[in-house]
């Protein structure tokens, strides 16, 4: 990319995508193009047509997806497959339609099977069956990988995919129904807070209902209170979390020095598996990531780990060698990444206090 091409950063308000602004911001790139929600629908095939052939983006990261934690993939599993797939596939499609130089398409880890080896290889992918509850969002994603990938092979397009594993940082979802489980947490955690040191304004302001009694009924729901949290599961699930201003590093670092070509083994008759597993190939158990939060909050209560609610997959660790041979590697660990986000999560709810 040069410093002047024309960048379009599809999903710019997300944790993904506002982290990619404010890196190509950071490296002097200033010509990036963002639309919001309401001005263009991206699983409207016609307006996504019409903004491409208006725009004429260079490059383009495509980071908007419809994503949740464990809850909202499962419940929603028709509009997570649906808008996920419509999404890509009008992104993709007019990025090749228009003559798009690159293109980097984000998925998760989640594409692969329930029970992969461990740590999860590229080569793993399609081997088993997904993991179920959050099946209908990792086939959409999977669909994204295979349409960039056939699009290369048979058009001559340049489009990579990446497979991030668990994102966490600013501009993170914090919303209890469907928030992933570290901002899920640092939310939970931060409330029983408040409310164990009788903050109550505080509380009904974080959650925006009438009054503290209200609070409490609706936090009550989430197995929260002024001297306990639940969580769900065992607590023994693994899981490997990525702060989201690395992985925006990632993004662009492959942007601008990656290309579909150092993807895979060219002279290999079948052409498979060119996604970059994108991670810190270090995990924690769910039980040590809430022990972490609550450590960092300061919340003096109980942590219950209630084995009735399912834990999900038990271990989901990242090959990064891959991403490392490719010239990229994490510089934000677990516990200072944590305090990072809770510091920006408070930021964010003092200047809404005000």
């Amino acid at each position: 990319m040069d410093i002047s091409s024309k960048i379009y950063v599809a999903g710019h308000r997300g944790l993904v995508g506002s982290a990619i602004i404010k890196n190509l911001n950071s490296k002097g790139y200033l010509n990036i193009v963002t639309k919001t929600h309401s001005e263009l629908d991206l699983t409207d095939q016609i307006a996504v047509q019409d903004f491409f052939e208006n725009h004429q983006p260079e490059y383009v990261f495509l980071a908007a997806a419809k994503v949740g934690g464990i809850e909202a993939n499962n419940t929603y599993r028709g509009a997570f497959i649906y808008e996920n797939m419509m999404i890509q596939n009008n992104v993709i499609h007019q990025s090749y339609v228009q003559g798009v130089k690159k293109l980097l398409f984000l998925g998760s880890t989640c594409i692969y099977p329930k029970d992969c080896p461990q740590p999860m290889k590229e080569e793993y992918l399609l081997t088993n069956p997904l993991e179920y509850t959050n099946e209908p969002y990792a086939v959409a994603k999977i669909a994204g990988i295979k349409m960039c990938e056939s699009y290369n092979l048979q058009y001559g397009t340049n489009f990579i995919s990446v497979m991030p594993t668990n994102l966490y940082g600013p501009n993170d979802n914090f919303d209890l129904e469907t928030s992933h489980v570290l901002p899920a947490l640092i939310r939970k955690i931060y409330l029983a807070k408040l409310l164990s040191e009788s903050k109550f304004d505080a509380v009904v302001s974080d959650l925006k209902v009438d009054n503290i009694e209200e609070a409490k009924t609706y936090l009550n729901g989430f197995g929260v209170s002024a001297d306990r949290v639940e969580i769900w599961g065992t607590g023994t699930p693994r899981r490997e979390f990525l702060w989201s201003e690395d992985m925006a590093d990632a993004c662009v670092f492959l942007m601008q020095n990656r290309n579909f070509s150092d993807t895979h083994n060219a002279t290999e008759k079948e052409i498979r598996n060119t996604h970059i597993n994108i991670g810190t190939g270090q995990d924690i158990s769910i039980k040590e990531l809430a022990e972490t939060i609550k450590e960092t909050v300061g919340f003096q209560g109980e942590l219950y780990f209630n084995p009735l609610k399912p834990d999900g997959t038990m271990v989901k660790l990242t090959d990064v060698s891959k991403l490392h041979s490719l010239g990229w590697k994490h510089t934000v660990e677990i516990e200072a990444g944590i305090e990072r986000a809770y510091g920006w999560y408070i930021a964010k709810k003092q200047n809404k206090f005000k």
